[in-house]
């Protein structure tokens, strides 16, 4: 499993546009081939800013699978418009994870 990262910077002023337009996109991007689950999160003290985390089956899915493939197209299409500036992109291999306890208050 591989996590990808990537942090948007979306036009000031245009946040709301480009969370409409991600409803959209998130089909697009589920449908692809070694796709596991994607969340969206957005800046509390940048608002403008986003933080989307990408669950892969593997790197390849990816940069060469969804980059190369015309679904990537569609996706980049549906909120690349809505960018200020590259998106911040970098893939990573858990080593460790922690959960809380089911007994924990």
């Amino acid at each position: 499993m591989v996590l990808e990262r990537a942090s948007l910077r979306i036009t000031p002023g245009r946040e709301d546009e480009f969370e409409t337009a991600f409803a959209q996109a998130r089909l697009v991007i589920a449908a692809a081939k070694g796709f596991v689950s994607a969340t969206l999160s957005k800046g509390v003290e940048s608002p403008s800013t986003f933080l989307l985390l990408v669950e892969w089956e593997t790197l390849e899915d990816h940069t060469e699978g969804f980059r190369g493939s015309p679904a990537f197209d569609e996706w980049r299409g549906l909120i690349g418009h809505l960018f200020d500036g590259a998106p911040d992109v970098e893939h990573f291999a858990q080593v460790a994870a922690v959960t809380r306890p089911a007994d924990a208050g």
